[in-house]
């Protein structure tokens, strides 16, 4: 079954509680799933977080968190598609 990544964003972030340079973040991201002709969209929330300097801007950082969960989507989606395989000679 393919999955495909639909939307994502930044729902949430702030600077980390004790280590400096350090932004910590939930963002929001949607899968639509296609099964026997049929889509289901599937929600998830990624916790990230990005190591910052000071010269980065506010949309540097968010590309940060951003870029951190596109990867950790990208690993979901490749092991739900290896787990919808079926076992077993075809």
């Amino acid at each position: 079954m393919p999955y495909s990544l639909i939307d994502i964003g930044v729902v949430q972030r702030n600077a980390h509680k004790s280590l400096p340079n350090r932004v910590v973040g939930t963002v929001r991201a949607v899968l639509k799933e296609i099964q026997d002709d049929r889509e289901q969209d599937h929600e998830l929330a990624v916790s990230v977080w990005a190591q910052t300097d000071p010269d980065m801007s506010e949309q540097d950082i968010e590309m940060a968190l951003l870029l951190k969960a596109a990867d950790i989507v990208g690993r979901v989606k490749t092991s739900l598609e290896r787990s919808d395989r079926p076992v077993g000679p075809p």
